[in-house]
C-alpha cells in the first residue's frame, strides 16, 4: 500500500534541501523522524511535517493503528519550484538581481509486509 504527501512552495532552495532528503531516503518513518529531530536546521522542519503528514495519510487510509516502524520511505524527491526575483542595490548605483528559489517536496511511503 503506497501513501504520499506533497508540500509545495517551501522557501528553501532545492540545492540546500536535497542533502537532507538524501540522508533519510529508504529509512523507516520512526528512524527518519529520530534523525530529523536531532538536526536543528531550519530546513528540516518542512521535511519533518511532510513525513508526519504522509504517515497520518497511511494510518487514515488503512483505518488501523499502524506503528511508525511499519512504514518506510519508498521515494522522496525535491523538485524546483518557482523562482522569486527581486532587485537590491548594487555597486555604482546599479540594481543587482536576487533570486529566491522555492522547492516542492514529495514523499511516498510503503507499508512493510509482516511475515507470519
Amino acid at each position: 500500500m503506497l501513501v504520499k504527501a506533497n508540500t509545495k512552495y517551501i522557501r528553501v532552495s532545492p540545492y540546500k534541501l536535497r542533502p537532507v532528503v538524501d540522508v533519510i531516503r529508504g529509512y523507516s518513518v520512526d528512524k527518519a523522524l529520530a534523525w530529523l529531530q536531532t538536526n536543528s536546521l531550519r530546513k528540516v522542519m518542512p521535511v519533518r511535517k511532510t513525513l508526519l503528514s504522509a504517515y497520518a495519510n497511511g494510518k487514515n487510509i488503512l483505518a488501523l493503528d499502524v506503528p511508525m516502524d511499519q512504514f518506510f520511505i519508498k521515494e522522496i524527491k525535491v523538485d524546483q519550484g518557482p523562482t522569486v526575483k527581486y532587485f537590491k542595490p548594487g555597486a555604482m548605483g546599479r540594481a543587482s538581481i536576487q533570486r529566491r528559489r522555492l522547492s516542492h517536496l514529495q514523499i511516498i511511503l510503503e507499508k512493510k509486509e509482516v511475515k507470519k
